[in-house]
Order: structure tokens, then C-alpha cells, then sequence
């Protein structure tokens, strides 16, 4: 009997009830929201520098805050440096971001000169 007793104080002894997947011990980090404090999304391992409604998020690459908080991008566009892009057409991102087609040709489907 001690020594369920003194499994029971950890929280780990019983997950009747609780999906296994769905528990996760609280983190010391949890508190830390970007709202509070900003400077948490441009530390090492966070999703991006900048935070729009209390997650870290880059602006540039983000296609649900694109340049801004806030701003979506359409179907089938990316965010490529902060604007909204077609990838399928857009001479400058051909297939995705940077991808710029050489002089004269043009972008098709997200390649260059399709036939």
C-alpha cells in the first residue's frame, strides 16, 4: 500500500482517463506568452521573431500572418518576404520563394518555360 501511495504524488502514476497523448507535465516556459514578453520568440528554437496573438510567428515566411498579424494569404498563394506570392505564376517565386526565372522566360504551373 506505501508504495502506491507514493507513486500517486508524482502525477504520473495513473493516466485512467486522461489520453496518454494529451498529458504533458507543465513546462517552466508555459507562462512566458509573447504578449508579455516579446523577446521570447527570438530565442534559439522558436517558431519566429515576431508574435501575433501570444505565438511566435515569422511575418516573412508565415502564410496566416504574412507581412502583418493577421493578414492570409489566398489559396494557392505563399508568403515569400512578408507578400502574398502565386507560386504557380509569379516570374520571381516560381514554385516557391526565390525561385526567379531566367530573362525572358516565363513561369507556368510553378516552372520555368513550361512548355
Amino acid at each position: 500500500m506505501q508504495d502506491t501511495m507514493s507513486h500517486e504524488d508524482d502525477g504520473l502514476s495513473s493516466l485512467r482517463g486522461v489520453g496518454r497523448l494529451l498529458y504533458q507535465k507543465a513546462s517552466p516556459h508555459q507562462a512566458m506568452t509573447c504578449n508579455k514578453y516579446p523577446r521570447v520568440c527570438r530565442t534559439k528554437g522558436s517558431q519566429g521573431p515576431d508574435c501575433c496573438k501570444k505565438k511566435c510567428v515569422n511575418t516573412d515566411t508565415d502564410k496566416l500572418n504574412c507581412g502583418m498579424c493577421g493578414k492570409k494569404c489566398k489559396y494557392p498563394e505563399i508568403c515569400c518576404n512578408g507578400k502574398c506570392v502565386n507560386p504557380l505564376n509569379d516570374r520571381n517565386n516560381c514554385g516557391g520563394c526565390k525561385k526567379k526565372c531566367k530573362k525572358g522566360l516565363k513561369c507556368g504551373y510553378g516552372m520555368c518555360n513550361y512548355a
